[in-house]
């Protein structure tokens, strides 16, 4: 009678662990263990919130993990069909979608309804990414322009439904892939020279600018009210300028060492506005102050840092661009999402990575995860 051994449980999870990035990987948990900690605390009264933030970052950490045993070359292969299929729920959502609050960016789909502009922070830079890898020494100006075509059917899609704070998302990640992909600076500079002069001139006009009856041609009637709350939100602290005033509040009265784990008067009063999505950042400097948000900082710097690390490192033009845009997009999110909380950016409603409620923005952070430590492993092991 033959006994076969069974090998022992490392030995079959092996395959599975090697060559995952360790630094990657305790910067994530890093981010967790805060994202766990002052979930509780702002959201322990607030229904079932803590518990279904630990669901969906197991969930996003499971797919973190499976998007991670996938080789670059398969990501590749559905970069087309990603972007559209991505592309075809956005036209499905301006034809049949749901509209809550005047944005119809929802789309049912049966058994759920989903918010198909997320799938295009993945599928856009992996669709661009793949459009320079194939175009890899031969590329020309009519490259570039293909590029920003595709770049822009998503963005406007998305900008349209009205959602900008996601829309300019899809477009930061997109952007990022062109400028890797070699976008010469003479383009790039004179449009940072415009922008910058734009800033001044809207700053130094406000009072001009901000009148009721002075309409802006590119800007919905909201999006000029946030900005205007943004150069100046005492002009209506009850109304446009309260969350920005009450943000500004909570992380005021933090101090350097905070009030303390579920001390936060300014969180459980409810004088903070989502205190669980967007304004979270608000409730966590009351409650952590400066020292807090100092390790909130190094743990997505470190995040952040080790991705570009990845992107120089990676074998190929595709894994290059797409570990780049997806390393520099965390930046952009955590960079808006802290400058709008402390009033230095229009309210946009982007979250706050790991830390923010959502189960659709933790998917999407789980799977831009998996694809930085997908093109990680393959470094390691071709350098084995």
């Amino acid at each position: 009678m033959t006994v076969i051994e069974r090998p022992p449980l490392w030995s079959r999870l092996k395959p599975w662990l090697v060559g995952f990035d360790i630094p990657l990987l305790l910067a994530v948990l890093w981010l967790c263990f805060w994202g766990l900690l002052c979930m509780y605390s702002a959201g322990y009264d607030h229904g079932t919130r803590f518990v279904d933030h630990a669901r969906n970052m197991v969930l996003g950490l499971t797919l973190m993990f499976l998007v991670a045993q996938v080789p670059p070359q398969r990501l590749m292969a559905v970069a087309i069909p990603l972007y559209a299929f991505g592309v075809t729920l956005l036209i499905a959502t301006a034809l049949f979608g749901i509209t809550k609050k005047g944005a119809t960016r929802w789309l049912n789909i049966g058994i759920t309804q989903i918010q198909p502009s997320e799938l295009l922070k993945i599928a856009t830079p992996l669709m661009l990414a793949w459009w320079f890898q194939k175009r890899e020494g031969l590329l020309r100006w009519p490259d570039f322009i293909a590029a920003f075509g595709l770049l822009l059917l998503p963005f406007l899609l998305i900008a349209k439904q009205p959602d900008l704070g996601t829309g300019l998302l899809v477009l930061a990640a997109g952007l990022y892939v062109i400028f890797f992909a070699g976008l010469p600076w003479r383009l790039i500079l004179p449009v940072m020279v415009l922008a910058a002069a734009g800033i001044v001139a809207l700053v130094a006009s406000e009072d001009h600018i901000c009148e009721p009856d002075v309409k802006w041609v590119l800007l919905k009637e909201y999006q000029k009210h946030r900005v205007c709350t943004l150069l100046d939100p005492s002009k209506d602290p009850l109304g446009k300028g309260f969350h920005i005033i009450q943000g500004e509040i909570a992380i005021g009265s933090g101090g350097v060492t905070g009030k303390g784990f579920m001390q936060g008067t300014q969180t459980h009063l409810e004088f903070i506005p989502e205190r669980t999505t967007d304004f979270i950042f608000a409730a966590f400097g009351e409650e952590f102050g400066l020292m807090g948000a100092l390790a909130l900082l190094i743990g997505f710097s470190a995040l952040i840092l080790r991705g570009l690390m990845i992107a120089s490192d990676a074998p190929t033009l595709f894994t290059r661009l797409m570990a780049g845009a997806v390393t520099l997009s965390f930046f952009t999110y955590v960079f808006v999402n802290m400058g709008m909380v402390s009033g230095i950016l229009p309210v946009v409603g982007v979250p706050l990575p790991f830390i923010s409620y959502g189960g659709t923005a933790m998917v999407t952070l789980g799977l831009s995860l998996g694809l930085l430590l997908s093109i990680a492993r393959v470094r390691k092991l071709v350098k084995t």
